[in-house]
């Protein structure tokens, strides 16, 4: 009996982190290109909550998906739950998805309303 219920749990687990796992692909930087990438457009949807933050940016009719870092990490660096709304300019520069059909990337600074946040201040530009 213990041998059966051994086997279930660990079959159980193992199908957790299969499923878990397109979840944990966006996390780090292997996904991304190296070197910054500019996006420039208007917010048309934000989330601020776990895993991280996200920015939905209209450029020209393109919705790109924008990754902030951690809520705690992206409130240190001064950009809050009303720093931005839907509609604002919004530049962000940071490194795009290596998927080239991908509209995606993970921010490293966010400047709306001509004010920067840098979510990421070890990898920002100076």
């Amino acid at each position: 009996m213990a041998i059966t219920r051994r086997v279930l749990l660990t079959g159980a687990a193992a199908i957790a982190l299969l499923a878990a796992a397109p979840a944990f692909a966006h996390h780090g930087w292997a996904w991304t290109e190296d070197g910054f990438f500019e996006l420039t457009g208007k917010i048309s949807a934000i989330y601020y909550g776990n895993p991280h933050p996200t920015l939905d940016v209209d450029v020209e009719g393109e919705i790109w998906r924008v990754d902030l870092a951690t809520p705690s990490a992206t409130a240190r660096a001064g950009f809050m739950e009303d720093t931005a709304k839907v509609g604002d300019d919004v530049v962000v520069l940071g490194n795009r998805s290596r998927e080239e059909t991908e509209k995606h990337m993970k921010a490293v600074r966010v400047t709306v309303n001509g004010k920067s946040y840098d979510v990421y201040p070890n990898r920002a530009p100076s």
